[in-house]
Parts: C-alpha cells; sequence; structure tokens
C-alpha cells in the first residue's frame, strides 16, 4: 500500500471527544511500554490481536445499520472487515518472529476480550469516537514499528528472514528480511490511521 501521508502524523484533537480518545490511547501506550520495554516482536504478537478487533467490530456494525437504515454503506463495510483481515495477517506473521509466551498467550485472552465488549460498546455510543481511538491506536503503531525498525537497523535486533507467509502476502521479494517486514507492515499501519481519522471526520 503506497504511503501517501508523513509516516509519523499526529492528528491534532478537536474537540472533547477526540481528547478523550487520544488520553486513553495515551494511557494505553503507557502498559504497552511497562509491559513490554523493547521486546517488539512480542509487543506486536499482542497488540495486533486486539487491533483486528476494531475493524470486524465496526464492518458488523455498519452491515447492522445498513440493513436497518434500508441504504447503502458508503464502502465503510468492506473497507474495515478488510482492515480486520489485514491486522490478522500481521499477527499470523509476527508469531514466526517472536513466539508468545504463557503469560502473554493470557494476556492475548483478557486483551481480546475485554477490548472486543468495550469497544463494541463505545461504537454503538458514538462511531465518531471509536473510529478516533482506532485513528490514535494506529498512530501508536506507527510509532512502534519505526522504532522496531530503527533497532532494526541498528543491529539491536537481529534482521533475520521474513517468513514465507510474509513474502507470499505482501509479495516481497524472495530474500526479503525483518527490515522489509516491518516496512510492509508499517505502511499498512499508516493506511488505517488515515483511513480512521477520515472516518471520523465524516461522522463528526
Amino acid at each position: 500500500m503506497p504511503v501517501t501521508t508523513p509516516i509519523e502524523h499526529h492528528y491534532a484533537p478537536k474537540d472533547i471527544r477526540d481528547r478523550i480518545a487520544y488520553a486513553v490511547v495515551k494511557f494505553l501506550r503507557f502498559f504497552a511500554d511497562t509491559f513490554f520495554a523493547r521486546r517488539y516482536g512480542h509487543r506486536a504478537v499482542v497488540l495486533e490481536t486486539v487491533a483486528a478487533v476494531p475493524g470486524m467490530v465496526g464492518g458488523a456494525l455498519q452491515h447492522l445499520h445498513s440493513l436497518r437504515k434500508l441504504e447503502g454503506d458508503r464502502g465503510w463495510i468492506r473497507t474495515l472487515l478488510d482492515e480486520a483481515e489485514n491486522e490478522r495477517m500481521h499477527l499470523m506473521v509476527f508469531m514466526h518472529i517472536a513466539q508468545p509466551t504463557r503469560l502473554e498467550r493470557l494476556l492475548i485472552l483478557l486483551a481480546q476480550g475485554g477490548f472486543f465488549n468495550l469497544f463494541f460498546l463505545l461504537y454503538l455510543i458514538s462511531p465518531k469516537t471509536a473510529h478516533r481511538v482506532v485513528g490514535y491506536l494506529e498512530e501508536e503503531a506507527v510509532h512502534s514499528y519505526t522504532e522496531y525498525l530503527a533497532r532494526v537497523d541498528n543491529g539491536t535486533c537481529s534482521n533475520v528472514e521474513a517468513p514465507r507467509i510474509a513474502i507470499d502476502y505482501w509479495k516481497l521479494a524472495p530474500d526479503a528480511r525483518l527490515h522489509d517486514l516491518i516496512i510492509a507492515v508499517r505502511a499498512d499501519e499508516i493506511h488505517h490511521r488515515d483511513v480512521n481519522h477520515a472516518f471520523a471526520d465524516t461522522l463528526a
């Protein structure tokens, strides 16, 4: 997916709901940094499990909204479901890079269950705020992958071979490495960031 906006781009909050969304995401970022520190591969495994939830929830609720209102969805359903699938593929790929521990598998179970229900309720109450939360989550994801890439490039993290599943999915070169994989994943996150901020603006 071609990058058309700056890699590190922050959407400035415009109202109280935006500021609440941003504060919530920064709060979650604090816990992610505390728990994972610089273990970016393990961070990706856990967080991508959660990242695949919003698109599925949003797509399902937009689908039901379209049925109730007997009107089109403006292409949002497919976009959101594609986002969920793309995030799931991120998880499948990073499972090959960093095998989660038993504690991390438990964290995945708890985080996904809790986040699904909270995000579902948020989307019912305020779809605009829900998309803004995702936009800010993706901003943090872009930042994390940029940090991960820097550590691969300076030799702190090993630039291992990209898994075959990643080469096939992103159509990377046969000799692609972790460096190339991170760039591809980060480009996806940039796209999700911009789409969700745009959806939030449309709903404002």
